[in-house]
């Protein structure tokens, strides 16, 4: 579904999965500026939002997600994961419980498939699943921006949250703040090391490569699907791969694509770029997943450009390693 929003003077259509909203308003880096500085948006409406209500809805996403549900407090954000048998990520979900029904946003494109499993798994609980993306959409807005949310606010990049809002909304945003497109929303999220499912991920991706056990996984809930995988990485084995920052040649007037390989010096791929932007102080940046066993300091090839990794994942997740490695670039003083 089009935005709106991207019939605003200046608008460039994005690429996919996010062709449906606007890449930038004709101004990247100063559109970064504004959202750092608490005066810009992000439309992210291609989102999709799941709404789960009914009085057995916590105690059922408990038994079928990797985060902790079934005593989750109203208006307490948190992420899940839904995972395959075999612990592969299938899901990133984003969500909060408003006391009476729980909001999921996920993935552009991704609603439908969510809503049929989980409504496939009901059973005879008192439960209703509805993708509600039609009417309702995703946007990156400060804390204090004046248009209602559907549901309590959740943590975004910048210090900024990511509310649920009316779709016939979203036009009153542009009035109050500046639109910023999602290369400026990509630029942020890339420096500070979050991933994006289905970006970051491929079909093989498990929740320990991509860093997601602080945020998303709760280590010690009971019996969820393809928690057998998780249990074994975190306490006998370490992730065959691992997320890692590329910090990419600035004299090069390229960046490399979704897909490109990663490579070490000699022309042996070890990996693959995820997503990639241009930060307005960090200059061309890149997330990417590159086997465990590329050393830390190793010069790479990103789709043949220059790059230096900063570690996100550390080589030695798992195995019950305690490790305080990964920061995202927020907290790093």
């Amino acid at each position: 579904m089009e935005s709106p929003l991207s019939q605003l003077p200046g608008a460039v259509r994005a690429d996919a999965p996010d062709q449906e909203i606007a890449a930038h308003y004709g101004e990247p880096a100063h559109e970064q500026r504004a959202l750092e500085a608490g005066t810009g948006f992000v439309d992210r409406s291609n989102r999709g939002v799941v709404r789960v209500s009914g009085p057995d809805r916590l105690g059922w996403l408990h038994s079928l997600l990797s985060q902790h549900m079934e005593h989750l407090a109203p208006n307490e954000p948190t992420q899940a994961l839904l995972l395959s048998p075999h612990g592969h990520v299938e899901h990133h979900l984003h969500l909060v419980d408003d006391g009476e029904a729980v909001w999921a946003h996920v993935e552009p494109g991704t609603a439908p498939a969510l809503a049929e499993f989980l409504d496939r798994m009901r059973f005879m609980r008192q439960v209703e699943v509805e993708d509600v993306s039609d009417a309702y959409a995703v946007v990156t807005v400060p804390e204090g921006a004046k248009v209602a949310g559907a549901a309590p606010d959740m943590p975004d990049v910048a210090g900024l949250v990511a509310r649920i809002v009316r779709r016939d909304d979203l036009p009153a945003l542009a009035e109050e703040l500046r639109p910023a497109g999602m290369w400026a929303y990509e630029a942020l999220r890339i420096a500070e090391h979050r991933a994006r499912f289905g970006l970051d991920t491929d079909h093989r991706s498990i929740p320990h490569e991509m860093g997601w056990i602080e945020e998303a996984v709760h280590l010690e809930k009971g019996c969820y699907r393809g928690q057998e995988t998780v249990a074994r990485v975190h306490n006998l084995g370490r992730p065959p791969r691992r997320l890692v920052f590329l910090h990419l040649d600035g004299s090069v007037d390229r960046l490399p694509a979704h897909g490109d390989p990663v490579e070490v010096p000699g022309g042996r791929a070890v990996g693959f770029v995820g997503s990639a932007s241009r930060h307005h102080e960090l200059g061309p940046v890149a997330l990417a997943l590159v086997k465990r066993n590329v050393p830390v300091d190793a010069e790479l090839l990103a789709g043949g450009v220059a790059a230096a990794q900063e570690v996100v994942v550390s080589p030695d997740t798992g195995a019950n390693a305690k490790i305080d490695f990964r920061r995202h670039a927020a907290n790093r003083g």
